[in-house]
């Protein structure tokens, strides 16, 4: 039976990995959770799945009756007590920047790990793969999009390919025109077509900044080159990604849009088990359709992709703006163009004397991005 230390709990991914769970209970156990605002559900999870630990971003309250064969943590930070050394994978589904703060505190301890945290690769994709490599540690995708890469390659990173195809569906304003764009608001954004996901990974969606941290993760992945990544957009969402190879044959994976699959996948591969997905029937697809994005209306694709080419800080930086323009954007205090101009701005104030080589610098270049932004509106 597979360990499973479950870093985010409570989010979407989180709520995902306990239904595959639960779906084989006798083949994964959790021995730890992890989360951050929702004590709620953070406790309902602990008495369902009676973790060895617990540990929770906030909480003032009196423990439950139920939860005293748990240890707890408590505290910002109180995540890293919930990488424990009986697991056998770590899964770290956090969001934004202090995902990589798990990951490191992951790899340092020795533990394999299901990544969905996008943030860990865009910003220290560099630092993160070298300290996982000298400690013998293995990285493995829950994104549907890198999964389904892992998918075509066999579960083998170094197997040689042309290019890889990540597929978009568009996001909630794929349809939007410039004018409708400029009066688009977060409750708009948060309408995904296809997946039903967190708030800050639904507005990534909505910019294409989500496919451009994707293009970043994909380069440190798959070692690859940013030119050798292209992006398409596939509005029904059944493909999840191709690889094209040398002889320009092209390997795609399908599948409804569902991430247990990712999720199972990333548990118990090479194996593959009931991920409680509904067979796809051919005969009701009407179409697959495929277009180029629009940079023109969805100008943070490049932009993001460009600071993932000049490396360095500079992925930082644009996740730290990003975050936080995002965070306004959902406050309704800035308006859906101005998550590109934090991003822009940030990006083109950024100087950087040398590269980052630490977390301490990473962390920097992305307090820099945050910075921007609450300095440009008054925050």
């Amino acid at each position: 039976m597979k360990k499973i230390a479950l870093i985010g709990s409570t989010g979407s991914i989180g709520r995902q990995v306990l239904n595959v769970c639960r779906r084989h209970s006798d083949e994964f156990k959790i021995v730890s959770l992890a989360a951050g605002n929702n004590a709620r559900l953070f406790f309902e999870q602990v008495k369902e799945f009676s973790p060895k630990v617990g540990s929770l971003a906030n909480f003032t309250g009196e423990l439950p009756n139920y939860a005293k064969s748990t240890e707890f943590f408590f505290g910002e930070n109180a995540f890293k007590n919930a990488i424990v050394e009986d697991a056998d994978l770590v899964v770290v589904s956090l969001v934004g920047f202090k995902g990589i703060i798990a990951v490191l505190d992951a790899i340092e301890k020795g533990k394999n790990i299901a990544l969905a945290n996008k943030e860990s690769l865009v910003v220290g994709g560099e630092l993160v793969m070298k300290r996982a490599e000298q400690k013998g540690v293995k990285i493995v995708p829950i994104d549907s999009e890198h999964s389904a890469i892992w998918q075509c390659l066999n579960f083998d990173f170094n197997k040689p390919f042309k290019k890889i195809i990540l597929t978009a569906s568009g996001g909630a304003f794929r349809d939007f025109t410039k004018s409708e764009l400029l009066k688009a608001t977060a409750i708009s954004a948060l309408k995904h077509p296809t997946w039903d996901m967190g708030a800050k990974i639904t507005i990534d969606c909505a910019t294409l900044v989500n496919k451009a941290f994707e293009v970043i993760e994909a380069k440190w992945l798959y070692n690859t080159s940013i030119d050798n990544i292209d992006v398409i957009i596939h509005r029904e969402s059944i493909i999840h990604s191709m690889v094209e190879f040398e002889d320009n044959s092209v390997i795609a994976q399908m599948s409804y849009p569902s991430m247990e699959l990712p999720i199972t996948l990333a548990l118990n591969y090479p194996e593959r088990i009931d991920a409680g997905l509904s067979e796809l029937n051919f005969a009701k697809l009407k179409s697959l359709s495929f277009e180029a994005p629009d940079i023109d209306r969805f100008p943070c694709l490049p932009l993001v992709i460009e600071a993932g080419k000049r490396g360095g800080g500079y992925p930082a930086v644009a996740n730290g703006a990003n975050e936080y323009a995002v965070k306004l954007f959902i406050e309704n205090k800035i308006g859906f163009n101005d998550i590109y101009n934090s991003i822009y701005g940030a990006l083109s104030s950024y100087v950087e004397s040398e590269k980052p080589k630490e977390f301490s610098d990473l962390e920097r270049a992305n307090f820099f991005g945050e910075e921007f932004v609450k300095s440009k509106f008054g925050e």
